[in-house]
């Protein structure tokens, strides 16, 4: 099912079916007797005064051939809300059979900024869905026109909107496809093609990586037969040379744990180990698409991490790109060796604002979270209040968690610099990011978002249907728009 908006010029409603029509949180429908017959109007004031009206859509079955719908706006909405109004009207289109609604934009009443915008925003994030590999597909276009010559979204807001979504999608795409689809080299193969979009794109690969010293990156990628990549995606949309923001994403293809194997029940998941890449991603191709006013990159590492006889093994030790050494007590911590290549080099080579990285990187994080936070882990106390005040805005929702020297000990090696995991015990996800920021060296503001309750959703949210949620674009989307453009 794909879902099509169309802006009509005002017509008629007499003759049209499914109509949606919008009224205040006490269902009061007086403003609404020039949308409805008389009979209409009777019928569904009459029906109003039985029901119980705590929720916030209606849908009254007039005949055969007509519905109308009726969305109540209640006070003291947030932006949010608008968004999941959209999302509790996608459930209904999904539900039912019809090809075709009327949305009157003049019903809208209240003094809210872009309502419907967001609205239909909402409405669009609800009805993605990942049918790529079934044989038997849902075919359907569902045309939602939109009728009325007030409450209409700029064309600078539709755009703004749409971008966001194909940004959120692409994410979702990537992390929806299987191991056997994705892997490193075709991931890799997939974001050269972003260069369509504007972004300039640099690959490096296994011999290049190896040239700069990127051991702790290759070291996970040894096992695999397929290649171990480092991917920067650079969108310069300010018109000085001003530092650029950076965004850093674990892009582990596949993650079996290699030879610290992962319990076969866990194994299966594991294709979206590399969601904190796909969030890069398609936040880089939202910034694009939507022509933002800063100067933005994106990088990622893309491995897989399998069992052979060429594999790391636990025991070994690898110098990083920072030049620090580090000692693989467990080769299933192996997204933070990834991160830590790539972090030294992106504030090394670009020398930015600041870095944002995104793994799903510890278990850890969903025992303390679950699935309604992410964990954020950060230098900085501005950054940190912006990405928190910004995850509160769109609702994906971040939780500070505590970064402090007396961790470190837990990750010193008796036989390197430091090592990969802390056996000791407790403090899984602290440890991890306190590991990460041994590799920030000048300092720049960093945060990490550990998003591994996160990224993928069996049940559904408000606006996901179930499966990758591609969650941290609209986070971080909204962070930029909001501190930096």
């Amino acid at each position: 099912m794909s879902i099509k908006i169309n802006y009509s010029n005002k017509i008629s409603n007499k003759s049209l079916s499914n109509i949606v029509l919008f009224c205040n949180e006490k269902y009061n429908i007086n403003g609404l007797k020039n949308y409805l017959s008389n009979s209409e109007y009777s019928y569904i004031n009459d029906l109003l005064k039985t029901i119980d009206l705590k929720k916030s859509l209606f849908v009254f079955d007039i005949n055969s051939k007509k519905k109308i719908i009726l969305i109540s706006i209640k006070n003291n909405l947030k932006t949010s809300d608008f968004e999941n109004l959209g999302a509790e009207f996608c459930k209904q289109i999904n539900q039912g059979k019809n090809k075709e609604y009327f949305i009157f934009s003049d019903t809208i009443s209240g003094k809210y900024d872009n309502f419907l915008g967001y609205f239909l925003h909402g409405l669009k994030l609800k009805s993605y869905e990942f049918k790529k590999y079934k044989t038997k597909k849902d075919t359907r276009i569902i045309l939602v026109n939109i009728i009325g010559n007030k409450n209409k979204p700029s064309i600078q807001s539709q755009l703004k909107f749409k971008a966001i979504e194909e940004g959120t999608f692409y994410a979702r795409d990537l992390v929806s496809e299987p191991g056997n689809i994705l892997h490193p080299d075709e991931y890799a193969k997939r974001l050269s093609s972003l260069r369509k979009d504007g972004l300039k794109v640099n690959i490096f690969d296994e011999k290049k990586l190896k040239k700069l010293g990127m051991h702790a990156l290759i070291g996970v990628g040894q096992g695999s037969i397929r290649g171990s990549y480092l991917v920067t995606m650079e969108w310069n949309g300010a018109k000085n040379n001003s530092k650029p923001l950076a965004f850093v994403g674990k892009g582990v293809c596949f993650d079996t744990g290699g030879y610290s194997l992962k319990p076969a029940k866990f194994m299966e998941d594991m294709t979206y180990d590399m969601a904190g890449s796909a969030t890069v991603v398609g936040l880089m191709k939202n910034f694009a698409l939507r022509k933002a006013k800063i100067n933005a990159v994106g990088v990622v590492g893309l491995v897989e991490n399998m069992v052979s006889g060429n594999a790391q093994r636990p025991g070994d030790i690898v110098k990083s790109y920072s030049g620090k050494t580090i000692e693989i007590l467990n080769t299933d911590a192996e997204g933070r060796l990834v991160l830590a290549d790539a972090l030294t080099f992106t504030e090394k080579k670009f020398k930015p604002k600041f870095i944002v990285d995104l793994a799903t990187l510890t278990g850890a994080i969903i025992v303390c979270l679950g699935s309604e936070y992410a964990g954020l882990f950060s230098n900085d106390d501005k950054l940190s209040k912006q990405i928190f005040d910004a995850g509160e805005k769109v609702e994906e929702k971040v939780w500070r968690m505590p970064l402090h020297k007396n961790y470190d000990k837990l990750m010193n090696s008796k036989n390197a610099d430091v090592q990969n995991i802390n056996y000791v015990g407790g403090a899984g996800s602290t440890t991890a990011a306190q590991f990460l920021q041994r590799f920030i060296l000048n300092k720049t503001p960093w945060a990490h978002l550990d998003i591994a309750g996160m990224a993928f959703s069996k049940y559904g949210g408000a606006l996901n249907s179930g499966g990758a949620t591609g969650f941290g674009v609209r986070l971080l989307n909204q962070l930029v728009e909001e501190n930096y453009e």
